[in-house]
């Protein structure tokens, strides 16, 4: 982040020198050459060899200098793939999510955390069209490209939240393919990756338990995946602590228990043309399998 505002501080600079420059420049023109009474035609001069190499020799030196600066800092800011170190987390662009697997297991999806002060590698892929993965107050943007895995440094200076999104056009929820980038103490940081790795706790109480039940009679599971269960499914996000995450269906709503059940049962009345279809549950069975998602914490 400090580099790309650093080249674009200079490149501000520049280019208000430069529009000083030119100003006083047509200010003393309209000043020293202005109409006197009396005064005839003024000479004319046609063509100076000297003015005409100043004027393109100056700008050719400021946009070589703009070049290099700006090749200093693509070099700086891009994370090219190391041989013999592994991402610290990968991020994928699905229509119209994100999800965020960390080294040790862990994943989220909607979300990235990570500890603030520290950079990490981030391997960015897509999982069916080409996204972008952007966080506009963390700078650089990064093309996901199915097949291709790019890679980008991930910094925050200080612990905060700020929102990402994707910016390559990719459907009909483009504009609701948003997530949160959350910046936490290193300490605070290693409670949640470790939290994030355990498996899914088990229901203990009987509106959860029967949300498990009917979670797994309505083939959930063939979509998502719950680890400590049977659940496998990897085309939808993974729900082993989806009650953890602040938002659903790329921050489309707040994670609450109400938008829990409605997104169970109603998926395309609160995000139309997602992946997932609306379900024929009834009122009973949409609030107890929100019961059920609501205990993995």
């Amino acid at each position: 982040m400090q580099v790309a505002a650093s080249l674009f501080a200079g490149m501000l600079i520049l280019a208000a020198a430069v529009f000083i420059l030119v100003g006083c420049l047509v200010c003393y023109g309209l000043v020293r050459y202005r109409a006197r009474a009396g005064a005839g035609e003024p000479a004319q001069t046609f063509g100076s060899r000297k003015l005409e190499t100043i004027w393109t020799v100056v700008p050719l030196i400021l946009v070589t200098g703009l070049f290099i600066a700006t090749l200093r800092a693509m070099a700086l800011i891009d994370a090219p793939s190391q041989p013999g170190r592994a991402a610290d987390l990968i991020v994928t662009g699905h229509q119209w999510w994100w999800q965020a697997r960390y080294s040790n297991g862990a994943v989220t999806a909607g979300e990235v955390h990570i500890p603030a002060g520290k950079r990490l590698l981030v391997q960015v892929e897509s999982a069916d069209v080409i996204h972008d993965f952007w966080v506009p107050h963390l700078a650089r943007k990064m093309d996901a490209v199915p097949g291709r895995s790019s890679y980008i440094w991930l910094e925050a200076d200080a612990p905060g939240t700020w929102d990402g999104a994707c910016s390559e056009f990719c459907g009909t929820q483009h504009a609701w393919m948003r997530f949160i980038v959350v910046a936490e103490p290193e300490a605070a940081f290693s409670v949640w990756l470790n939290h994030l790795a355990e498996p899914a706790a088990t229901p203990s109480t009987e509106p959860a338990a029967q949300g498990a039940l009917l979670f797994q009679q309505k083939k959930c599971g063939d979509c998502h995946a719950i680890a400590g269960t049977g659940a496998r499914g990897e085309s939808g996000p993974d729900l082993t602590h989806v009650a953890t995450r602040r938002y659903l269906g790329g921050t489309i709503s707040p994670n609450t228990s109400d938008n829990l059940a409605r997104w169970s049962a109603s998926p395309q009345s609160m995000k139309p043309g997602n992946r997932m279809p609306d379900q024929p549950l009834s009122d009973a069975e949409r609030t107890a399998i929100a019961s059920y998602l609501e205990t993995l914490q």
